[in-house]
């Protein structure tokens, strides 16, 4: 009788695939998945319009990206970090940031290598070690301010580790790591030789005056370093799917060697939309931050309103709650009470850990607040019949 392979036995549905089937099944608010209930700017939807309807581009695009693409992301990259990138060999375009983590770990990391990840992480970063062979080794936050313990990270630190992948703004916590923790990352990943794979989507989202530090622009780390964003965090088309990988050529090249056989191209009007996106002036940024300190206000008066406690995220669209005033189980049966009984539906964040350390989440639910402001008032009304 065939049966699976060994690599993909232990994975399950994903918890988001749950969420979203019992929400829709209970017409409940979808706070759980991070996507938007609102269209992106609508100059950027017509220039993906205009490249549909060119006649010009609704055939493969280049397998490294559409050049005009990777040269926006190149003078985005030096507008904002001062960072000098080859848009030929320096960036490669992807099927959005899940397939950019992906083409990463397999095009720099080895099978038996091991690889630090940071806990809690993003849903797909274990699975993609453990297809590629690698040892995930991970090292978690610690509530309610969500930092790292040194002593901890230093002794995550082998002769195998190849590479540490770091997330921020991090998803689920909404921390923004500061200078100060960057740089004892970068410390450690100099001094065992060690790649770090920086996922920062959400690079263009944070709040009151906190400011996202790419570890690639830290001594000696450029060289030593893959950053990952995407399209659809920063301009609110999540349903492209158009990513990217950039940094140092020797490293690209790796990834893109990756990407050639895992998608080979991808979305060519979504590339050359993008394109258009990143010649936007610089006060949409302004603006994208100003719609979601409004929305991030919104769902912590929901949270507290609800009598949950939470740290005010420093960026992301994300707000981690601690329902522990209100509720007696664990996140899993809150996060399904919640959407059946209450008719919101959140995430629960024990998924994004190690069986060892899933405790640390077991009392707390990841809110996505990336949702019109009537959606997030009509939860906060809804979620308020937790305290009574």
């Amino acid at each position: 009788m065939p049966t699976t392979a060994n690599r993909v036995s232990s994975f399950g549905t994903t918890i988001f695939t749950e969420i979203n089937v019992l929400a829709q099944k209970h017409g409940a608010i979808n706070l759980g998945q991070g996507r938007p209930d609102f269209d992106g700017p609508p100059d950027i939807v017509a220039a993906a319009v205009k490249a549909l309807q060119s006649g010009q581009h609704n055939q493969y695009a280049p397998g490294p990206g559409v050049p005009s693409l990777k040269q926006g992301i190149a003078n985005h990259v030096a507008r904002f970090y001062n960072l000098d990138i080859d848009p030929n060999a320096g960036v490669v375009i992807t099927s959005g940031a899940t397939e950019a983590v992906f083409d990463c770990i397999l095009g720099l990391v080895d099978a038996g290598d091991e690889v630090i990840v940071i806990e809690p992480y993003f849903d797909s970063y274990v699975p993609n070690l453990i297809m590629a062979g690698a040892t995930p080794v991970y090292v978690p936050l610690h509530p309610p301010s969500w930092t790292l313990d040194p002593d901890e990270l230093r002794k995550a630190f082998t002769p195998k580790t190849r590479a540490l992948l770091l997330n921020t703004p991090h998803n689920p916590t909404g921390r923004v790591f500061t200078r100060e923790e960057l740089t004892m990352i970068a410390e450690l990943c100099i001094e065992h030789d060690v790649t770090v794979i920086s996922d920062e989507v959400y690079e263009h989202m944070t709040f009151d005056g906190t400011l996202h530090i790419p570890i690639a622009t830290l001594p000696g780390m450029f060289e030593r370093t893959v950053t990952v964003s995407s399209l659809g965090k920063t301009f609110s088309v999540t349903g492209w799917k158009i990513g990217w990988v950039y940094g140092h050529p020797d490293l690209v090249a790796g990834v893109g060697r990756a990407h050639q056989f895992v998608t080979f191209a991808s979305n060519h009007p979504a590339q050359e939309a993008g394109a258009y996106a990143f010649s936007l002036p610089g006060t949409y940024y302004e603006e994208l931050q100003a719609m979601y300190v409004t929305k991030r206000d919104l769902m912590m008066e929901a949270v507290t309103g609800a009598g949950m406690t939470a740290h005010s995220p420093e960026g992301t669209y994300f707000v981690m709650a601690d329902f522990s005033n209100v509720f007696e189980g664990d996140d899993v049966e809150f996060a399904r009470y919640l959407t059946s009984e209450i008719g919101v539906a959140c995430i629960p964040p024990t998924f994004f850990y190690s069986p060892e350390h899933a405790h640390i989440a077991r009392k707390t639910a990841r809110f996505a607040f990336c949702k019109s402001d009537d959606t997030l008032r009509l939860a906060g009304e809804k979620m308020a019949k937790l305290r009574r």
